[in-house]
C-alpha cells in the first residue's frame, strides 16, 4: 500500500513515515532499521529528484522525428536529442549521430508520468532494476501501455526506458565540494532504501532477480 506523497518542485517524498511497513522483498529487520534511521534524522529521508524518459531509435532519422513528437505529446516537454558517443559500424551508427530523444521531468510532472509508467509494467519492478545507490530504471515495451495512450498510425509504436534518480538532501552541496562531483559513499542512498522508497510512494511490488 502506498503512503501519502509530498511533491516539491524537484522532489517526490513520503509525507509521513509509517512506524512499520511490510515490504514485498526486504526483511522486516531491514525495513525497521531503515525507518528508524529516517525517523531519527529526516535529512536522510531519500526522495525522487527526477525522472528521465529515453526513446532510442538508432540511425533512422524518420523514427527519431516520430519519437520526438511522441515524447512531446506524452510529457508536454520538448525532448532533447542524444547523440552517439562512438561509431558502431554493425548498427550503421556514426559518432555524434542523433540516435535518441530524451525528456527529464521533475516535481508533479515527474510524479504523474512515473505513476502511469508503473501502471504500464503492472506496478512491478525487478530487484535487478535498482543500482547500488537506490536509483531504478525499467523499460516499457510499448507506449500504448501507458494509461490514456492511443494508437496513431502516423507515429507507430515505440518502447521507452524510464530512469528514476533518487537522492538525499545535501547531494547538490556535496557535488560542489567534492572533486569531480562525486558523493561520499556514506551519504549515498542504498539499494534497499531506494526499493523501500518506491514501495512507500507507489505501492510497487518488487520481485527477486
Amino acid at each position: 500500500m502506498s503512503m501519502e506523497v509530498g511533491i516539491g518542485s524537484s522532489s517526490i517524498y513520503p509525507k509521513i513515515l509509517p512506524q512499520s511497513f511490510k515490504s514485498t522483498i526486504l526483511s522486516d529487520e531491514i525495513v525497521d532499521n531503515i525507518l528508524k534511521k529516517w525517523q531519527r534524522n529526516p535529512m536522510l529521508i531519500p526522495f525522487i529528484s527526477k525522472v528521465t524518459i529515453n526513446i532510442s531509435v538508432g540511425a533512422i532519422q524518420e523514427r527519431l522525428d516520430k519519437a520526438v513528437i511522441l515524447l512531446e505529446r506524452l510529457t508536454n516537454r520538448k525532448p532533447s536529442i542524444r547523440r552517439a558517443k562512438k561509431t558502431i559500424k554493425s548498427f550503421g551508427i556514426s559518432k555524434k549521430q542523433p540516435i535518441a530523444a530524451v525528456v527529464t521531468l521533475r516535481g508533479s510532472d515527474a510524479y504523474r508520468f512515473l505513476r502511469d509508467a508503473l501502471i504500464a509494467v503492472n506496478n512491478t519492478l525487478s530487484e535487478k532494476s535498482f543500482d547500488p545507490y537506490g536509483n531504478v530504471a525499467f523499460g516499457i515495451k510499448e507506449h500504448l501501455l501507458l494509461p490514456g495512450s492511443r494508437y496513431d498510425p502516423n507515429i507507430g509504436i515505440f518502447g521507452m526506458d524510464v530512469a528514476v534518480t533518487i537522492e538525499r538532501k545535501g547531494y547538490r552541496v556535496a557535488r560542489r565540494r567534492v572533486k569531480k562531483g562525486s558523493i561520499p559513499r556514506r551519504h549515498r542512498v542504498t539499494k534497499e532504501e531506494g526499493m523501500l522508497l518506491m514501495e512507500l510512494l507507489f505501492g510497487v511490488k518488487i520481485t527477486k532477480a
